[in-house]
């Protein structure tokens, strides 16, 4: 049973160019950086930021941010050199393909699918909270039964599901649609959160800093564990990779420009969030709006609401996007049924992948409690990290003369590095979280034993690479030039 055999780099990239079975190039740097500040800026400040100062870390949750931003720099760094020497759909899933093999691939695809659809449930949930802040601060009330999932106390979240129905509609639509769409959502997302600094920073109160670090030195790292959730943006970047006109030099850019920008504005927001109000109070997944209410200016909570709003509408989007490109790549390789790697004649996007994605991510949202949903996130990230910085290492060795834009400096102590990190801040990962994550991979195996390991495009080759002659003549027909409006 050869479950360690492996695409190889040049025929992937070969098929990709030749028989035109992939996805329309149209994203420039700005669009990847809009993308990765997208996803990255929203879920960390809008919502987690809260939760892990009231439940981990306190006012310390400013050292959560920058230890999660330090772990994230080091993953991304590993990811600007895969990325922009394998431009293919598919981001961790794609590079573990290549350099550990099938099975690791899968399983690593498999977490990739934990990861953002789970985060996307979470955003939807804070999506919701925020919206129902916003309705209070003009004097309005909506009923708990139906803003709240069964878990706390309501029946149903339907803002939640809203949203992800109307997010699932303009993915559909297109990528460039999707990109300026999220380009108009970032310029809003940021300027709300400009105005949260500008009046926040009138309001610091230093007491609300006693005692620092009230959980201690291990409440920063299980609050950096839970906020780690919040940088996966970059790892969206990577997934796009295929629609990247010049991935060579915008993938690496865009990569580290999300994690400068997106690290230095949680520390700021997190700091003065603490200092406004007591930690103990923001126990909720709208905790910038709560404490511009507490401070008494309501008028700048229903304008950072709007804000607030856009930017994890923009978090959502990027989220679900990435997971429609995670399930195409799989599919393509004929490890998840033909269905998602089907793309639309005239829109060239994966239809199919988009309204399953849609309706299970409405699901989460309508349902589970923030909390279960962000720790789910979090733990697939971590470990989609670890093997990427394994596959990093290995392909130096095996790959040694692989065209590499993008040189990561010091291998492979920054890959080592992010693996150590990776790792330290999943071991403090609630225990509850670890026995549903081993659920999630023995599912996983199950799925590849009994469906992708026998239809595999590797199956029955006797070579451990990817052959255009694996794929269908129908398939390898070019497809028609785009509509320009497309």
């Amino acid at each position: 049973m050869d479950i360690w055999r492996k695409k190889s780099i040049e025929n992937m990239l070969a098929e990709r160019e030749e028989n035109k079975r992939g996805l329309v190039k149209t994203l420039g740097v700005a669009d990847l950086t809009a993308l990765g500040v997208g996803a990255v800026i929203g879920t960390g400040i809008f919502v987690l930021t809260g939760v892990a100062a009231a439940n981990y870390a306190g006012p310390g949750v400013v050292f959560s941010f920058i230890l999660s931003g330090i772990a994230a720099g080091l993953a991304a760094m590993v990811y600007a050199e895969l990325a922009a020497a394998i431009p293919s759909a598919g981001s961790a899933y794609t590079f573990s393909y290549v350099s550990l093999g099938e099975m690791i691939a899968w399983l690593v695809g498999w977490n990739l699918i934990l990861e953002y659809l789970v985060a996307a449930g979470a955003v939807s949930i804070g999506w919701s909270s925020y919206v129902k802040d916003l309705v209070q601060s003009l004097g309005f009330t909506l009923p708990t039964a139906y803003t709240t999932s069964p878990f706390d106390g309501g029946i149903i979240n339907l803002p939640a599901v809203f949203i992800v129905l109307a997010i699932t509609g303009l993915i559909i639509t297109g990528t460039q649609h999707s990109a300026t769409a999220n380009k108009i959502i970032v310029i809003a997302k940021l300027a709300a959160i400009a105005l949260f600094i500008a009046l926040g920073i009138q309001h610091i109160n230093p007491a609300n800093w006693q005692p620092l670090l009230p959980y201690g030195i291990s409440g920063v790292f299980h609050g950096a564990a839970i906020v780690f959730f919040a940088y996966i943006g970059f790892d969206a970047v990577a997934t796009a990779s295929e629609e990247v006109k010049k991935p060579q030099k915008d993938l690496p850019r865009s990569i580290i420009l999300t994690l400068v920008i997106s690290t230095t504005l949680y520390v700021i927001v997190a700091g003065i969030l603490t200092a406004m109000v007591k930690y103990t109070a923001l126990n909720t997944a709208s905790p910038v709006t709560t404490a511009l209410l507490r401070v008494g200016i309501p008028w700048a909570s229903a304008v950072v609401s709007v804000g607030a709003l856009a930017g994890l509408t923009s978090v959502l989007l990027v989220s679900m996007y990435g997971q429609s490109r995670i399930f195409f790549a799989m599919a393509r390789d004929n490890l998840l049924p033909p269905i998602f790697d089907w793309l639309h004649p005239r829109l060239k996007t994966p239809v199919w992948d988009s309204i399953i994605i849609g309706i299970v991510v409405a699901a989460i949202g309508a349902f589970l409690p923030i909390g279960l949903v962000a720790e789910l996130a979090n733990i697939g990230t971590l470990t989609a990290f670890i093997a990427v910085s394994i596959g990093a290492i290995i392909l130096r060795r095996t790959k040694p003369d692989l065209h590499r834009p993008f040189r990561l400096p010091f291998m492979p102590v920054i890959p080592i590095l992010t693996i150590i990190s990776a790792a330290y801040l999943a071991i403090n990962l609630p225990p509850l979280t670890w026995v549903r994550f081993a659920v999630w991979i023995g599912l996983g195996l199950l799925v590849y034993a009994y469906y992708g390991y026998k239809r595999s495009n590797l199956a029955g080759n006797s070579e451990t690479s990817f052959s255009a002659a694996a794929v269908p003549e129908a398939a390898r027909k070019p497809v028609p030039p785009k509509d320009n409006d497309d």
